[in-house]
């Protein structure tokens, strides 16, 4: 798959997603909102696309991690414009190699902080504590991912390189 490939199916799935993502919460609905993971889980597999989803993840993971700086910026512009997609695809939950790991640290990576960076940095202190855990060389993953990511300070908290090289 080339990136146009992946934008195709990314804007595809992104709107496939987007009721679900952009449904309101009805909080004041007490025993719904305690159930909403659960209620978004079932949703989200009603759609049917999550086989899709990973293939497409996959992709734009490989050709981030293989691309120049121009292809990177590309695909982060590309988890930008589809954040229905960015907000539900996601790779399997069950992993336990340094290379499953880099894939989940290049997601990251090209979602560049995503829509709120506290959940990214949530996301990475899990990733890493996890891949600790595992055994794998956490710091050497980090570096290297970090050497792909953007520099840009989007949202005040630092760059994703610098959120990556300062998880430690």
């Amino acid at each position: 798959m080339d990136l146009v490939d992946v934008e195709r199916e990314m804007a595809r799935l992104d709107a496939a997603y987007r009721p679900v993502a952009i449904r309101p919460v009805d909080v004041a609905d007490l025993d719904r909102f305690k159930n909403l993971g659960d209620a978004v889980q079932a949703d989200l597999a009603a759609l049917a696309v999550d086989d899709q989803a990973e293939t497409v993840l996959r992709a734009a993971i490989d050709l981030y991690a293989a691309g120049d700086e121009t292809a990177r910026a590309a695909t982060r512009h590309l988890f930008d414009r589809y954040p229905s997609f960015r907000w539900a695809a996601h790779l399997p939950p069950d992993w336990d190699t340094a290379e499953e790991f880099r894939a989940r640290l290049i997601h990251l990576s090209a979602c560049d902080q995503g829509a709120d960076p506290r959940d990214e940095i949530l996301a990475l202190r899990d990733l890493c504590d996890r891949a600790r855990r595992a055994g794998v060389d956490v710091e050497a993953v980090l570096r290297e991912v970090a050497a792909m990511s953007s520099d840009a300070d989007r949202h005040g908290t630092g760059s994703m390189r610098g959120i990556l090289l300062g998880c430690r």
